[in-house]
């Protein structure tokens, strides 16, 4: 417990300016742009600008960008384009506050993509889509991806971050692992006689990555399972990249940014798409969307009045201070002008990746499957937990609950049943 002498008081001051900055600067100006080079016609792209969300008595707005790379046809890559939103969206609970719906997104993206798999997989359909998902609200954005589509960020300060995770098997060791533990195998292509050629690919059916929506055809052990990666940018913005791997099999993350500074949205993208032909050719679909995160266009300042002529005794006493003067008081409570992170996981275990802590678990509802929504009796459900190796005796409470259905899928992601018979495909 701290002591009196150890807690340092905020002046009214700096209280009252800092909320009338908040006021201005909540919402950030958003732009987009985005360029196609079509080689297969399977890359697909969601634009969503001001989407709305009741919030007490009044409707505060979010933006959404999702890039969908399909492979083995155009199917996934559609189907998700239109039905992941809402499965995200329906994944969080109604009557959050600002905070606690930001709070809530990394868990019902989650929830969200491995429902839109487990539709989509009902279909019987074979193709598969990667997917890179940014949802912003103010100046925090939150990435979910799959696969090998990437998103960058610079932010107004020149800093480069990494908000994508690459599931290509030839560059993620754990990944590897997790998946022969599951029961697949992972290897290079052989060519007879024992030479092996091209990346590594899991088998039975060939696929390149570890994760992606769909590939019912290749094994449950390809999960949905997004990597998500949550941060606060400074009220100076930045700028987001978001690439299929057309690009950067081509470009690097600092060349990406290099050819298209200082250049608008639409001519940046168009630019990004137009280096990436020309370094390696149209071998893949290569698309790519520009999002700038902007301060808020503020008019012109009024012109002060002029100063009255102040004589004698009284200019000195109304001189301002040079030392220990408001300004050097309220300096020390700016809040740092960098990049904040939130919260970053990777995990593929939707044991941990649906599992909330107190508060976050209070917002949702106990007795409801965490994936698909469906709402069940207490004695139905089954404990996100049931079946791991090191779990204590559960009690009626410990939550969240799958559905039958959803257990089932859980089960199969893991390795723990069978998962239908598997054929062949020609796969990224």
């Amino acid at each position: 417990m701290s002591s009196k002498g150890d807690h340092q008081t905020v002046p009214l001051s700096v209280l009252l300016k800092r909320e009338l900055a908040s006021e201005k600067i909540e919402k950030p100006d958003i732009v987009h742009g985005q360029a196609n080079q079509s080689k297969k016609g399977e890359d697909f792209t969601l634009l969503k600008t001001e989407c709305q969300r009741a919030i007490g008595d009044g409707v505060t707005t979010f933006s959404v960008y999702g890039l969908f790379d399909g492979h083995n046809g155009s199917a996934a890559a559609i189907y998700t384009k239109e039905n992941l939103l809402k499965n995200v969206l329906s994944a969080i609970p109604s009557e959050l506050n600002r905070d606690e719906w930001i709070a809530a997104l990394p868990r019902a993206l989650v929830a969200g993509f491995v429902k839109t798999d487990k539709d989509f997989q009902e279909k019987a359909q074979t193709s598969g889509t990667t997917v890179t998902f940014v949802i912003i609200e103010g100046w925090v954005v939150t990435v979910a991806s799959v696969g090998d589509s990437r998103c960058i960020l610079e932010s107004a300060e020149g800093d480069l971050y990494y908000l994508s995770a690459d599931h290509r098997l030839e560059c993620n060791e754990e990944e590897r692992e997790r998946i022969t533990a599951s029961g697949g195998e992972v290897g290079r292509l052989n060519a007879g006689g024992g030479a092996e050629i091209g990346p590594l690919r899991c088998w039975p059916g060939g696929l390149c990555l570890s994760r992606s929506i769909g590939d019912m055809d290749v094994g449950e052990f390809i999960v949905p399972v997004p990597y998500v990666k949550q941060v606060k940018l400074s009220t100076a913005g930045g700028r987001l990249i978001l690439s299929s791997d057309g690009v950067w099999d081509a470009l690097s993350a600092e060349t990406a940014l290099d050819c298209c500074r200082g250049m608008p949205v639409e001519a940046a993208a168009a630019q990004i798409v137009k280096e990436s032909v020309a370094a390696k050719g149209l071998r893949d679909d290569t698309t790519c969307i520009v999002v700038d995160i902007l301060p808020q266009e503020k008019p012109p300042a009024p012109l002060p009045p002029p100063r009255k002529q102040v004589k004698g005794v009284f200019k000195s006493m109304f001189r301002k201070k040079t030392s220990e003067s408001s300004s050097n008081v309220e300096k020390q409570y700016i809040e740092p002008d960098v990049v904040e992170e939130l919260f970053e996981e990777g995990s593929a275990m939707l044991s941990e990746r649906l599992d909330t802590k107190y508060p976050l678990c209070n917002m949702f509802k106990l007795f409801m499957c965490a994936v698909c929504q469906v709402e069940m009796k207490p004695e139905e459900g089954i404990s996100i937990h049931a079946g791991a190796s090191n779990s204590v005796k559960l009690r009626p409470w410990d939550g969240p609950f799958l559905c039958l259905s959803c257990q089932e899928k859980k089960e199969a992601m893991e390795g723990k049943r069978p998962s239908g018979d598997r054929h062949g495909s020609d796969s990224d």
